[in-house]
C-alpha cells in the first residue's frame, strides 16, 4: 500500500505517506485503518484526510442531538462543511464528531450545504450504511427546513415550486433555473411567521438538487436572508467569511422509517434562526 500511494500520488512524499499510514489516516471502505504493508486489491476504495498547514477555525460548535448504536444525529452550525472540503478538514462536522466521540466509522447518510445550519444524520455501522443511503435515493425521507426571507404579500402560500435546475455555466458554485427540459426539482413553501418586512417559511423539498431551496426562493422573488450567491454573488468561494452574516436557512426536522429496525425515526433541530435587522 505504501508503494502504491507513493507512486500514484507523488505530490505527497513517501515518508509522509508512511507517517499517515502509521497514524491510521488512510481508511478502507469499511472505515478500517490500512497498514503500510497491506496488499493492494484491484477495485478497492481508499480514503484519506488531506493535511492543511493553516486551517482557519470556525467559531461555532456542533451539538449532538441523538445517539444510539446505529445512528448519530448532530446539529451543524452555519459555515461548517459536513465532510472535508475546500479549506476545511479538521473543522468539518464529520472529523470533529469522530474526534469528539472516538467513533471512526461515522459516515453521513446525507448532506446539507456548508452555509446551512441544522440536522445531519450519521450512520455508525458500515455494514448498514447502504440501507440508510437507500432512504435518500428512494426519496422516502421527510425533510423540513426553515428560512427567513422578505415577505411577498402578493404570493399566495402555501405554494409549490417546480423547475429545472442546472449548474451555472458562468459560475460553477451557483445553480440556475433553466426553461429547457423537464423539471427536476420540487419544493413546497408555507408561511410560518411574519415580522415586519421579513417572514419565516417552512420549506419541504421533494427532490434534492444542489442549492435547490436557495434557487427556488430566489426565483420566487424571496432570496433567503444572508445568501451570498443569490440573486447575485456578494462573496466568492475563496473570499473571507463574514461570520456575522449567516444564511438564514435551517434543516429543522427529518423523519423516516428505519430500514434496519423498522421503527419510526424523527428528529428536530435545537437551533433557531436569527432574524435580520429590519433594514438588513
Amino acid at each position: 500500500m505504501l508503494a502504491f500511494l507513493s507512486e500514484r500520488l507523488p505530490a505527497i512524499d513517501p515518508l509522509e505517506w508512511a507517517r499517515r499510514l502509521a497514524s491510521g489516516d488512510v481508511l478502507d471502505d469499511q472505515g478500517h485503518s490500512v497498514a503500510a504493508q497491506a496488499p493492494c486489491e484491484p477495485g478497492a476504495r481508499l480514503y484519506y484526510y488531506r493535511q492543511l498547514d493553516k486551517e482557519k477555525a470556525i467559531p461555532f460548535e456542533e451539538r449532538i442531538v441523538y445517539q444510539d448504536e446505529r445512528l448519530l444525529v448532530a446539529d451543524k452550525p452555519h459555515f461548517m462543511p459536513v465532510t472535508p472540503s475546500g479549506p476545511y478538514v479538521r473543522h468539518s462536522l464529520m472529523v470533529r464528531l469522530k474526534q469528539r466521540t472516538g467513533i471512526d466509522t461515522l459516515n453521513p447518510i446525507h448532506r446539507i450545504d456548508r452555509e446551512t445550519a441544522g440536522l445531519v444524520v450519521f450512520n455508525i455501522r458500515p455494514e448498514e450504511r447502504n440501507a440508510y443511503h437507500a432512504l435518500f435515493r428512494e426519496r422516502v425521507v421527510r425533510k423540513d427546513y426553515e428560512a427567513i426571507a422578505r415577505h411577498q404579500p402578493e404570493l399566495r402560500v402555501p405554494l409549490t415550486r417546480r423547475s429545472r435546475i442546472e449548474e451555472d455555466v458562468e459560475a460553477f458554485f451557483r445553480m440556475v433555473e433553466t426553461p429547457e427540459g423537464q423539471p427536476n426539482s420540487e419544493t413546497h413553501v408555507d408561511l410560518l411567521e411574519l415580522r415586519g418586512r421579513w417572514a419565516r417559511y417552512r420549506l419541504t423539498p421533494v427532490t434534492g438538487k444542489r442549492h435547490q431551496l436557495r434557487v427556488h426562493m430566489n426565483a420566487l422573488g424571496m432570496p433567503i436572508a444572508g445568501d451570498q450567491f443569490y440573486p447575485r454573488v456578494r462573496r466568492g468561494p475563496a473570499e473571507a467569511e463574514d461570520f456575522t452574516q449567516p444564511l438564514r436557512l435551517l434543516a429543522r426536522a427529518i423523519a423516516f422509517d428505519d430500514p434496519v429496525t423498522g421503527e419510526a425515526r424523527a428528529f428536530r433541530s435545537q437551533l433557531a434562526l436569527d432574524w435580520p435587522d429590519e433594514d438588513g
